[in-house]
């Protein structure tokens, strides 16, 4: 059973819904630049209008009060608070946006969980090294003292940064997001140590300076898959599982949530791969400094982001060089017996959800628990009546009913990714999460609900009529 204050949510963010990208005084950010410059994006599409929920805010308002949430997820921009990403310049036309978002949803009785950063590095600061530079930590808690000191009073549910392994992967590591970069086995390390560091100053701010008259809470949303060995008898499947682990959920919730530093395992493997390859710099992986603010118990909530599982099996001897990719010496691969939804990558295996969630509880302490992502995708022809992922929605909302009653998760809420077919980054308009479709060719943005969406508002009215019972 879920508990009485569950929090039945869907997210966005903000570059992906809003458009308006140069409106009212909103500085560039890396996703402006990366689409502009071509080849990088399915056939040339952008941010640039998007869902134009900028100008449209109240059509999405009304399909958040359709679906009947309680919760609604959504990212700022920084740069349309801060054009140059410094508190030096702010923006007031997008201070009184987001002001009018925050107001509105709690009219309706929704609460914002609200996520600082979620891709969209101002470009000003991208010039300036953006967050392969130290000194962003220091900026990035900047920007998020001025959001705690605006929004606060109203925001309870924060965000500091989304899935860190995606930024600094996708986006140092393979170059295919922004800012896309190419940088193997050296970059990635270093981005995803500068975003924990801003997120333990963004904490520490929070807790000294507001938390006392807010009383608010602040995580940040990690991104994981769940992993098996593809032979559970094999032990050196079990190893590479366990290493494969190490180097997603555990680069940033060991930090958080167990030692204050990254797995061990993951060093290891990292200092052993430098060594076969002669490299003799700096440890790729940084060490947290001991004069900063310390990184553990910087989360007062798990905030997970899941969309599939994967079997693992043991790499072969590297052959190609510095990566991240032979640093952790495993191969992924899907199960055959699991179908695909849309994107190549998106098996659908709701009960691999319940299972990362026990995992959680026995590896991290037993942690309060949201589900900040989880979604399924639809390409090609456009199909309103949604059985398959309507199906979805149901089966894993009751995977994460049994983690709640049988494991005991402490599960508080659940975040559906997408309110809105938006952008999809690299895949651009072509892969659509939403539970409400959005016209593209239509200058109106018109939303329309999905099949999906009418059946997660059902189950979000079914155990609403069950609270209220006396």
């Amino acid at each position: 059973m879920f508990p009485c204050d569950f929090a039945w949510g869907a997210a966005t963010a903000a570059y992906q819904i809003e458009g308006g990208w140069q409106a009212d005084g909103k500085g560039p950010s890396i996703w402006d630049t990366f689409c502009h410059e071509g080849g990088r994006v399915c056939e040339e599409q952008t941010g640039d209008v998007s869902c134009n929920s900028y100008e449209l805010w109240e059509k999405d308002l009304a399909c958040i009060r359709r679906l009947g949430l309680t919760h609604y997820r959504l990212s700022l921009s920084w740069a349309r608070l801060l054009p140059d990403g410094t508190t030096e310049h702010v923006s007031q036309k997008g201070v009184q946006y987001y002001n009018k978002v925050i107001e509105d949803l709690l009219s309706c009785d929704v609460s914002p969980m609200v996520t600082l950063y979620h891709f969209d590095l101002p470009q000003s600061l991208q010039n300036r090294g953006g967050w392969k530079a130290a000194a962003m930590a220091t900026i990035f808690d900047s920007y998020a003292r001025f959001c705690f000191q605006t929004f606060g009073d109203r925001v309870k549910l924060w965000i500091t940064i989304n899935e860190p392994y995606v930024c600094a992967k996708l986006g140092h590591e393979d170059g295919i997001h922004a800012p896309g970069l190419k940088e193997p086995g050296t970059a990635a390390y270093l981005v995803g140590h500068n975003m924990l560091r801003a997120h333990a100053m963004a904490w520490h701010s929070y807790d000294s300076l507001y938390r006392p008259t807010q009383g608010g809470v602040v995580s940040l949303a990690i991104n994981s898959d769940w992993l098996e060995p593809l032979h559970p008898d094999c032990a050196d499947d079990i190893a590479a599982s366990r290493r494969c682990f190490a180097f997603t959920l555990g680069w940033f919730a060991w930090p958080l949530f167990v030692t204050g530093d990254y797995p061990e395992t993951m060093r290891a493997a990292i200092d052993t791969q430098s060594r076969k390859l002669g490299y003799n710099g700096e440890p790729r992986l940084p060490t947290f400094s001991k004069h900063e603010p310390p990184v553990f118990g910087t989360a007062d909530f798990f905030a997970l982001n899941y969309y599939t599982s994967r079997k693992v099996k043991a790499g072969l001897e590297c052959r190609q060089g510095m990566s991240m990719k032979s640093d952790r010496d495993a191969e992924e691969v899907l199960d055959p017996e699991w179908s695909i939804c849309g994107v190549a990558w998106l098996a659908v295996v709701p009960c691999g959800l319940r299972k990362l969630l026990k995992y959680i509880k026995d590896t991290f302490h037993d942690p309060v628990v949201y589900i900040t992502e989880n979604g399924f995708s639809q390409v090609g022809p456009l199909v309103m009546e949604d059985a398959q992922r309507a199906e979805f929605y149901k089966d894993t909302i009751q995977e994460v009913e049994k983690a709640i009653g049988e494991d005991g998760v402490n599960v508080r809420g659940y975040f559906a990714w997408s309110l809105l077919d938006n952008f999809e980054w690299a895949d651009g308009f072509s892969s659509r999460f939403g539970l409400f479709h959005v016209d593209f060719s239509d200058v109106g943005r018109k939303r329309t609900i999905y099949r999906s969406g009418l059946e997660y508002a059902k189950v979000i009215s079914k155990y609403k009529a069950m609270y209220s019972k006396p």
